[in-house]
């Protein structure tokens, strides 16, 4: 998902192609979540912005927002999978701002709001027309009005609650400022680096590459480390954030050391390594999966738990005070799968296949009463008992499906005596 690089790069081509234009119209389309959930309405915010001229854009982590002529202005956050794109030049990240002939389609699909401007003069420049639309397939984005003074917009809401952003606030987070962080606090260092309430902008791999780069086990708890480790992580912090966002998050021109160019061949043992042949292990952390280098990242101290890399269920791992956690952040750092799905299918597979062998007398059966919740919670644990299940189906007891689910009651009436419905009723 875009962090803290990949919003600077936004910010690069609002202050490029709207700051110091005027708005000529501004459609917005309604989303009861993407605007709803901050309070705001497309409607509302297309009256806002309409006619108004842009005076300026910045951000605060993961956050930015665009500030006009008079307030209301606009704070706005990514989400997953959101973006703002222009008519006139292709903005993706990915693209490594590369030339292409390829003409993408405009409008873009999925947009929450349409810009536009007209072709005009500014500081004596010709400025060509432009469309500007703010687009997001899984509506986790977050558009919002705040009504403020514009150089006063950081001292509210949304903004007033996140932590200081680690680019353009140095000189709040200090060695000193962070050190007090740290030891106020006993959480995982990864878990505390993540939350927006802290520091603002560090996203997955960006705290990856931070603990990665300090030297430090993103397990450690925040209490325990000493004034070296403070000072090499805070070092880290402000290096990795700066360069990602000078270099506007294209990866190309991110150092070759970095841990973020390797980290991607989760599970490929022979690819996911270190060019000198250190090995990358994935292990889950905060309810977040974690890259880390084990040669380089050592426990000194107490630890949220000892995990054994990517031989670990990731589901063991997930403290609850990570789940709680993210919650609170906006639901903003998702861009890691879990481990859980697949392991997930997997078993509903081996429980359906030895469902059948239970109940191989009728197979239309079988499939109704694996429906059922108490016959899967029995099949599921007759399986961790082993092969005394197949030999034995009776005890498993599938008749109750029938009854509730699969037979009607007055088709099982005549049933003939000795049958497993009669035992029942007999022993009972």
């Amino acid at each position: 998902m875009p962090e803290i690089g990949e919003v600077a790069r936004i910010v690069h081509y609002l202050r490029k192609h709207l700051v110091n234009r005027t708005i000529k119209s501004c459609q917005g389309f309604e989303d009861n979540i993407v605007y709803g959930k901050v309070g705001c309405s497309a409607d509302e915010f297309s009256k806002a912005v309409e006619g108004r001229t842009v005076t300026g854009a910045g951000q605060q982590g993961k956050y930015f927002y665009v500030t006009f002529d008079r307030a209301p202005h606009s704070v706005m956050h990514l989400g997953m999978t959101g973006w703002i794109k222009f008519s006139v030049e292709e903005t993706g990240y990915y693209k490594q701002a590369k030339e292409s002939t390829v003409v993408e389609e405009w409008p873009p699909k999925y947009m929450k709001w349409l810009i536009k401007c007209d072709a005009e003069k500014v500081d004596g420049q010709d400025r060509e027309p432009v469309e500007v639309a703010f687009i997001d397939a899984r509506r986790l984005a977050r558009i919002r009005l705040v009504d403020c003074d514009a150089d006063k917009i950081r001292d509210n809401s949304p903004l007033k609650e996140n932590g200081p952003d680690p680019v353009i606030d140095k000189h709040i987070l200090t060695v000193d400022w962070l050190a007090a962080l740290l030891r106020r606090k006993k959480v995982p260092v990864k878990a505390l680096l993540l939350d927006q309430a802290n520091i603002s902008g560090v996203g997955n791999w960006v705290a990856d590459e931070i603990l990665y780069q300090a030297r430090i086990h993103p397990e450690q708890y925040s209490n325990t480390f000493g004034d070296e480790e403070i000072k090499r992580l805070h070092d880290a912090l402000t290096s990795v954030c700066t360069t990602a966002c000078e270099t506007l998050a294209d990866s190309k021109q991110f150092p070759e050391h970095w841990l973020m160019k390797y980290r991607w061949d989760k599970g490929k043992k022979d690819s996911n390594v270190l060019p000198n042949g250190d090995k990358i292990v994935h292990l889950t952390v905060g309810g977040r999966t974690s890259a880390i280098v084990p040669n380089v990242q050592k426990k000194t101290a107490a630890v949220a738990g000892d995990v054994d890399g990517d031989e670990q269920d990731d589901r063991k791992a997930k403290p609850v005070k990570g789940r709680k956690r993210k919650s609170k952040a906006d639901q903003e750092d998702e861009d890691e799968e879990e481990e859980v799905l697949p392991a997930k299918k997997d078993r509903s597979k081996k429980v359906k296949a030895e469902k059948a062998e239970v109940n191989g007398d009728s197979a239309a059966a079988s499939k109704k009463t694996a429906r059922g919740k108490k016959v899967k919670t029995e099949t599921a644990e007759d399986a961790d008992a082993g092969a005394d299940v197949k030999t034995e189906p009776e005890e498993t007891k599938p008749a109750k499906g029938k009854k509730t689910k699969a037979t009607p009651e007055k088709e099982v009436k005549p049933a003939t005596p000795g049958s497993r419905r009669s035992s029942r009723n007999k022993s009972g």
